[in-house]
């Protein structure tokens, strides 16, 4: 059974990419299929990681969105040669780096449910274990979707307290939509911080999992992007949080801690006057949107509003041993 996980930060900066990326790979080394999907498409940047030169990408995800092609057209086999000797294989849907398709997304918007067709298309034409959603930072219409027809969620923070509100939104959203599977990775973490001590309080805070603590360090900035980590350091700390991480998701056929839903199965998704959403309906978001009048971000916006208040504990604060720098 294949796992849809979107990978999500309130704030961009959190090296959200740079992660999903890392974590492919853990995951491919374990001879698993492993898709990725640039859903970032106001800002792409994942393919500079597997060495794509944005020339080289004839097809991207934008093609798909406006119709021009099959979703599988514009998948690249980007796996690295370490992969392939364990029978792994990383596949990745990049969106395009042209000014003119960004713009012509900003200025015109897309059809949000090509994308949950286009995941599911994926699945069965690549034969994914594992389908990773590098997603755009903040909340908006693609991240609702994301997250709807989601197995998992991990959301990324940095012990910054800028982050940390944002992260609380995000928690409360993906407990409203019934996400299966919420996890938290922080990351960016300085080493003279007790990483216990952040895993211990992020978890009080949140009420949720850490599947990691990610140590900032200088090989990573030293890359700039121009490797994958997990390969060229696998036995540093990171890597092996990172593979930690990998384990907290689960092998796809495997049931997570929270009972996963299978399709045909009406779990109340998303609530708004009362209705019930179904994952496997690839059009239940713009349906539910048609029946109240509002738009995909105007129901996400009301979702936000029935959030309760922020409390000044989320604001996560640290002991002594641990200073915020």
């Amino acid at each position: 059974m294949s796992k849809i996980i979107s990978i999500h930060s309130f704030r961009g900066g959190t090296g959200k990419s740079n992660t999903t990326a890392n974590l492919a790979v853990a995951a491919a080394l374990k001879g698993l299929r492993v898709g990725i999907i640039d859903t970032d498409i106001q800002s792409p940047g994942i393919h500079v990681l597997f060495g794509i030169d944005p020339a080289q990408m004839n097809l991207t995800l934008n093609d798909y969105l406006w119709g021009r092609c099959e979703i599988d057209a514009a998948a690249y086999d980007v796996t690295p040669k370490e992969v392939k000797a364990n029978n792994g294989h990383i596949f990745l849907i990049p969106s395009s780096m042209k000014v003119g398709e960004i713009s012509r997304i900003l200025s015109e918007g897309y059809n949000v449910n090509l994308l949950t067709t286009g995941f599911q298309s994926l699945l069965g034409k690549l034969q994914l274990d594992y389908l990773f959603i590098d997603t755009h930072p903040g909340i908006n219409e693609e991240t609702l979707l994301s997250i709807t027809i989601s197995q998992g969620l991990i959301i990324i923070l940095r012990p910054d307290r800028q982050d940390f509100q944002g992260t609380a939104v995000t928690v409360d959203l993906a407990r409203k939509l019934g996400v299966p599977q919420l996890l938290l990775v922080v990351n960016r973490v300085p080493q003279r911080f007790d990483r216990a001590d952040v895993r211990k309080q992020v978890e009080t805070t949140y009420n949720a999992t850490v599947a990691g603590v990610l140590p900032d360090c200088d090989e990573m900035l030293e890359l700039s992007s121009s490797d994958l980590f997990f390969l060229r350091f696998p036995d540093h700390l990171l890597s092996k949080e990172l593979k930690g991480v990998v384990e907290a998701i689960g092998s796809p056929g495997q049931r997570t801690a929270v009972q996963e839903v299978q399709p045909g199965v009406q779990p109340q998704r998303m609530r708004r006057l009362t209705v019930e959403l179904s994952k496997a309906d690839v059009t239940m978001l713009q349906n539910y949107c048609d029946r109240v009048s509002l738009t995909p971000a105007e129901v996400m916006t009301d979702l936000i509003h029935t959030l309760p208040p922020l409390p000044s504990s989320t604001l996560l604060p640290l002991p002594s041993s641990t200073p915020l720098p």
